[in-house]
């Protein structure tokens, strides 16, 4: 078997010594004579597990004991459903800077219970940058902020998120989580999708400060309470365990790698050798997102010729590089280089769109 460079933007390529950890317990976890799929989510076992999990990500991200950390299944989308529910009153304003297709979606799951209210957008600009601090217009009684850390899509990124005054700041981190160094204690929460960085499709990641989950906010189910939630360690229902489960190995192997500061070195130089291929093409790949603002870990790219598209797509796959389309949005290429995509396969990537061009120019 011979593994592709997967660019996919999600769900994600995994470390390859994660996913042969997990083939080599799927029969049979430790001792118990079950697969890890298999044993229960109350037992001794998985509850080791799941708190070995929460610990590793506690280490990997430096986050401090007044913030509950929360695993749940339903995706970041959910989250940005509940946020308004669990830490707003009815009707009370709250914030949203939108910079991007996933800032419009949480705008949206947030509207049909809160004072939803755009504090700034670059949709004008075809979300080619992130709005500037000094054009967001924040609401004096807004129970919080609403930022997203980086778009997969149209591959724009905050490289400095700015305070949001006296409203806690919430953001979505689904595609950059542990990217690199994150000062947790200057976020209200945090939460991200796995199927980025932090392991499978199916569990979600919600770091909140403490004193946010003492607000009543609004009527809701007590699944969809996170105080409850958190009281429960996550486990008010039969959580997704195997996902979990991954989700600990994934970030274990990141604390054996070196930990976030390595991956922000390693992230820093892959997306720069794409980048730099990009922009010394002479046009014939570009990239049309503010260079302040270009993302790390999602690069869109177009080539000169949208007619060549479907060639390059075609060849790429020949030469083990795959899922390499654009987002319907915006069409084109988009490169997902997580961190568990390696150097060696963004260099793959840069040698084959030189070979293109110089084939096809």
């Amino acid at each position: 078997m011979s593994r592709a460079y997967n660019f996919s933007p999600g769900p994600a390529t995994l470390p390859e010594p994660v996913l042969r950890q997990a083939q080599a317990t799927m029969l049979e976890y430790g001792n118990t004579g079950a697969s890890i799929l298999e044993i229960s989510h109350r037992g001794p076992d998985f509850i080791a597990v799941a708190q070995q999990a929460e610990a590793d990500l506690r280490t990997l991200l430096s986050i401090p004991d007044d913030y509950a950390v929360i695993f749940t299944a339903g995706g970041a989308t959910t989250v940005q459903a509940l946020l308004p529910l669990n830490f707003a009153a009815p009707g009370q304003a709250c914030d949203y800077v939108v910079s991007g297709h996933w800032g419009k979606t949480a705008l949206r799951q947030a509207a049909p219970c809160v004072d939803a209210r755009i504090a700034a957008s670059s949709e004008s600009g075809g979300f080619r940058d992130v709005p500037a601090r000094s054009q967001w217009r924040l609401s004096a009684d807004a129970a919080y902020v609403h930022v997203t850390a980086n778009e997969t899509i149209h591959g724009v990124e905050w490289r400095d998120i700015p305070a949001a005054g006296n409203a806690p700041l919430i953001a979505d981190f689904s595609s950059s989580i542990v990217s690199e160094p994150l000062d947790v204690t200057r976020f209200g929460a945090v939460y991200a999708g796995a199927q980025k960085n932090l392991g499978p499709v199916g569990i979600t990641v919600l770091i909140v400060r403490r004193d946010l989950l003492e607000r009543s906010g609004q009527p809701r189910a007590p699944i969809f309470d996170y105080a409850a939630q958190a009281n429960a360690e996550s486990m008010l229902n039969t959580p997704p365990s195997w996902n979990w489960y991954v989700l600990g190995l994934t970030v274990k192997w990141m604390l054996e790698q070196g930990g976030v500061a390595e991956f922000a070195r390693r992230n820093a130089r892959k997306a720069a050798l794409l980048y730099a291929a990009i922009d010394g093409s002479g046009g014939y790949y570009r990239n049309e997102v503010a260079p302040d603002a270009r993302s790390r870990m999602n690069v869109p790219f177009f080539l000169h010729d949208p007619a060549l598209d479907k060639v390059f797509l075609d060849e790429a796959k020949q030469a083990g590089l795959v899922a390499l389309k654009g987002h319907r949005v915006l069409g084109g290429m988009r490169a997902s280089l997580y961190n568990a995509m390696p150097e060696a396969g963004v260099q793959a990537l840069v040698d084959f769109m030189r070979e293109f061009q110089q084939a096809h120019g």
